[in-house]
Order: C-alpha cells, then sequence, then structure tokens
C-alpha cells in the first residue's frame, strides 16, 4: 500500500510539472502568430496574414515589456521591404523610447540603413559580414554574403536592402529560395526586379508569362 501511495504521488507530482501552464503564455502565443504571418504574408494570403498579425499584436499587448511588440514591428517593416513596400518602420519609433536593447536598435539601424561599425556585433550573426560589406560599399561581396544566407526570409530581406547594387545572380538565387518556400509574393517582387535587368529579349518573354501566370 505504502508503494502504491508513494506512486500515486510521484505521478500527481509529474502530471502538475507536465501540464503546468507557462507564464508567459502569451509570448509563445505571439511569437507563433507572427511566424505564422510570416508565412502568410510572403506567400501571398493576405487575409490570413492580417488575421495572424492582430492575433500577434493583442498577445505582445499584454505586458509591460514592449520588447516582443517590438519585435513585431521590426519584423513588420522587415517584410515590407523585403518585398518592395516602403516602410520607414515607423511603428517601432514610436515605442523606441520606452526600449534599452541593442541587438533591436541594431536591427532597426540594419532596416532603414543607418548601421555603424559600433552596432554590427549587436546583430545576428548572419548578418553581420553582410552589414559590414554593406557599410564598406562592398557590395561584390555584400551579393555573396546574401548568397551564403541560410535563412530563407533573411536572404529575401538582404537582397532588398542592397537595392540597386544586387546583382543579377543574387536575384536568382532569391528568386530560387522564394520559390523553393512558397513565398509568392517574393517570388513576384523578385521576377520584377529581374526583368528590369535583364537585357535577352527572349528572357523577358519568358519572366513576363511566369508574372501574368502566377497573377491569374
Amino acid at each position: 500500500m505504502i508503494k502504491i501511495a508513494l506512486l500515486i504521488s510521484i505521478l500527481s507530482l509529474f502530471n502538475a510539472c507536465s501540464f503546468k501552464t507557462p507564464v508567459n503564455q502569451w509570448q509563445y502565443k505571439s511569437t507563433n502568430a507572427f511566424s505564422s504571418y510570416t508565412t502568410n504574408f510572403l506567400s501571398s494570403k493576405d487575409i490570413l496574414a492580417k488575421n495572424d498579425l492582430q492575433r500577434a499584436l493583442k498577445h505582445a499587448k499584454v505586458t509591460a515589456d514592449l520588447s516582443t511588440l517590438a519585435k513585431i514591428y521590426l519584423g513588420e517593416c522587415a517584410l515590407n521591404i523585403s518585398v518592395g513596400i516602403e516602410d520607414k518602420c515607423l511603428k517601432y519609433q514610436n515605442i523606441h523610447p520606452t526600449l534599452k536593447s541593442k541587438s533591436l536598435e541594431a536591427y532597426y539601424n540594419l532596416l532603414t540603413l543607418t548601421i555603424g561599425p559600433q552596432t554590427i556585433e549587436s546583430l545576428p550573426a548572419h548578418y553581420q559580414d553582410f552589414a559590414t560589406h554593406l557599410l564598406n560599399t562592398e557590395y561584390t561581396k555584400a551579393n555573396q554574403d546574401v548568397i551564403n544566407i541560410e535563412k530563407a526570409t533573411s536572404k529575401i530581406l538582404a537582397g532588398a536592402l542592397l537595392q540597386e547594387a544586387i546583382e543579377e545572380k543574387t536575384i536568382r538565387n532569391v528568386i530560387k529560395v522564394s520559390s523553393l518556400h512558397g513565398y509568392k509574393k517574393s517570388v513576384l517582387y523578385w521576377l520584377k526586379r529581374l526583368q528590369h535587368i535583364t537585357k535577352d529579349t527572349k528572357e523577358v518573354a519568358i519572366i513576363n508569362k511566369k508574372i501574368a501566370v502566377l497573377n491569374e
């Protein structure tokens, strides 16, 4: 009987620990909603994306710590920039005085192309070489950095930040990765960029046909 009672006590303790709701459950919900927003936004599923963003913001606005909200605002800004939508990250700027985060500020500086040598080390590691070469106008190296970036969304953003310094091979790499992930909005944007720099008339006709089909 003692062994049975002890076993029941252990199982009860295990269940209590295993199924206890995390204190910061709002943060998990907000992060997951924004992850879904990212996928749906880039995939041109605009209605779903809008709902995802609203959920992400709702969960992020339940705490005095606005860092999660700031990440969402910067993420939204980054996605817009990555598909050619002008965005100066004004939502982030509005709550900036409440924040004390070198990493968030460095990412904002990257998005607005105001990055300095003293803030590059505060960026995620996969952006640091790219930011350094961009800052030093070493565009050939920066293009190679974009190709080397493994994370699809980061690659797409970095390509957009190169602006007119982006090379054809880099655009083709971004299109390939965007296509692999089914990011229709990104594919369309980069096909149009490729269209503008391609001199081969037959290639332009093929690109035009692809754009037309994707827009049907």
